[in-house]
């Protein structure tokens, strides 16, 4: 090699290099050098490394040649060369000769093998990094099925060496349906999910993935593989489809309420829909009445035996509680919650099936939460449309029926029934005398109050199902059901006695405040329209006027038609 020094040995050296032609029989390198360090003889792989061991002050090799002399032993050591790219690892061994005058040098090139074991220890400890990022153990069973090794020091809660010589089928629940079971396959498995028990009996779903180990004639050995728990990836998946699913079915619920036009019959949707949507036996709505009482509002299903005051009361326990709640009553099993609209109570939704069954799980108590948020929304926007109703329909002063609702809704609908019913009744129109000078002399204050004391009249003469309405400034009227002419007569004498104590909003005038009423008893087989019957109401009421005021009279009975 170039650069090596001149070391031939002298001619009376005692070992020749003809003699140590038995070196090339050696599959490394190989060098016969005299104890200052001339080689002798060499060969091939011997003279490649001879230029590297002999160069430099001092050369490489004599201080290891040193050592074997002056030893009388022989010096095995690693040694680092430099070359022109990097450096050259050699195994050295020296052997000194018995007679002392020449060393054998046997060398090999481990370069390789130098730099490939700390790449072999960092790649495996970046494949343990890898198995212990992607799974929760490692595992390997023996041909016996049991384990042989567990990689990680907790698996499934349980040491290590717990579960060494354990079988796997031990731990899995309903191992036996699995086929293959992945921890005795016979086949690459990836990603096959069973359910498993933890040291504290909790289940654990887990992800298995295998390989099967086998001998050279075919001999199944066992098999290695990775456990990766995804028992909360599972739990988040489920708890989303039953999220979804509460989504859908609360949808439902919805739009069962949307698609109602009418509003007084979205309730009675909502709690269909409901009842469906959860397969219960029965549902009812209610609206809150006053603080702490509850009307029924709507129903669906059979509850047989099943008080609504029962669930009222469920209702008021949950005021209270601010929760949903769930209580037997009778052969039942209740599922209440109350509905608000901006944080105030408005009413309640009860659902219930037959006590026999399972309780109501943790979904459905969300879900009727969910049902009663959208409850409340409706209650309110009925509550809202009744109001503006009342308000069309309703004198402001009196909170009487005004004159629209009297014409174009109440006796529209109370003539229709007498005539299917062929029933008769009274309609009596009453009409203030005197009111104009109240208003002049007192002001319209004194003359509202006026107005309210009719009002107040006409409701003590007459029955909850009977209709009263103001249709104008000073006039009203009052329908009578199921009363014939006899009757009808002596409650107008009456009305009119007990209209005396109208005087005192006059104050001593000469002309009193009173009412003058004419009276019309409708019969259904004269098939009298209600203009006419007003007009004949009217005509009889004009004549008190023309009397002299503060009477009554009863209208002529209508011309019968043929």
């Amino acid at each position: 090699m170039s650069g090596a020094r001149d070391r031939t040995p002298p001619a009376d050296a005692g070992i020749t290099a003809g003699d140590a032609r038995w070196l090339d029989g050696y599959p490394g390198g190989a060098l016969l050098v005299a104890p200052e360090g001339a080689v002798i003889a060499a060969n091939r792989a011997g003279r490649e490394f001879a230029s590297l061991l002999l160069q430099g002050e001092p050369a490489p090799l004599a201080a290891v040649i040193q050592r074997a002399t002056a030893g009388g032993s022989i010096v095995a050591e690693m040694m680092q060369l430099p070359l022109n790219e990097g450096q050259v690892v050699i195994d050295l061994t020296v052997m000194p000769h018995a007679r002392g005058d020449a060393l054998l040098i046997l060398l090999r090139d481990v370069t390789m093998e130098h730099n490939l074991r700390p790449a072999l220890i960092e790649s495996r400890q970046r494949y343990k990094d890898l198995v212990e990022v992607s799974s929760d153990f490692a595992w390997e069973v023996g041909p016996d099925g049991a384990f042989v090794f567990v990689s990680s020091q907790s698996a499934l809660g349980y040491a290590a060496d717990e579960l060494i010589g354990q079988r796997p089928a031990e731990l899995v629940v309903d191992a036996a349906a699995y086929r293959p079971f992945p921890f005795q396959s016979d086949q690459p498995l990836d990603g096959v999910e069973l359910w498993m028990r933890r040291s504290d009996d909790t289940l654990a779903c887990v992800a298995v993935s295998c390989r099967p180990l086998h001998a050279a004639d075919g001999t199944w050995l066992g098999a290695r593989g990775v456990c990766r728990d995804i028992t909360r990836e599972r739990e988040r998946e489920a708890a989303l489809m039953r999220a979804r699913h509460r989504e859908q079915i609360l949808h439902y619920v919805i739009q069962a309420i949307r698609n109602e036009v009418e509003p007084e019959n979205m309730l009675a949707a909502a709690a269909a829909s409901a009842a469906r949507a959860l397969g219960a036996a029965g549902c009812r709505v209610f609206r809150m009445a006053a603080p702490g009482a509850y009307t029924l509002a709507a129903e669906f299903g059979e509850a047989e035996g099943l008080p609504s005051a029962d669930m009222e009361a469920l209702l008021a326990d949950i005021e209270d509680a601010d929760v949903t709640l769930e209580r037997e009553i009778g052969s039942w099993r209740v599922l209440g919650a109350v509905t608000d609209y901006r944080a105030a109570i408005n009413g309640g939704v009860c659902l219930c099936k037959a006590g026999g069954l399972t309780e109501w799980s943790d979904d459905e108590r969300l879900l009727v939460g969910d049902i009663a948020d959208q409850l409340g929304i409706a209650i309110e926007q009925i509550n809202n449309h009744e109001r503006i109703v009342r308000l069309s329909r309703t004198d402001a002063l009196t909170g009487l029926l005004n004159r629209r609702a009297f014409y174009d809704d109440e006796m529209p609908r109370r003539l229709r029934r007498l005539e299917h019913a062929q029933g008769s009744a009274a309609l009596y129109y009453v009409d203030l005398d005197n009111f104009k000078s109240v208003n002049d002399r007192h002001g319209h204050q004194r003359g509202d109050e006026a107005l309210v004391a009719v009002r107040d009249l006409l409701l003590e003469h007459s029955r909850p199902g009977d209709m009263i309405a103001r249709i104008g400034g000073d006039e009203f009227v009052m329908w009578l059901d199921g009363i014939g002419p006899d009757v009808a007569e002596s409650r107008a004498r009456r009305l009119i006695e007990a209209s005396l104590r109208l005087h005192r909003f006059s104050e001593g005038a000469e002309n009193p405040l009173g009412i003058s009423v004419g009276v019309a008893v409708y019969d259904p087989a004269a098939r009298e329209t209600l203009d006419e019957l007003l007009a004949r109401a009217d005509v009889a009421m004009y004549s008190v006027k023309r009397r002299g005021k503060g009477g009554f009279e009863m209208a002529k009975p209508p011309a019968r038609r043929g």
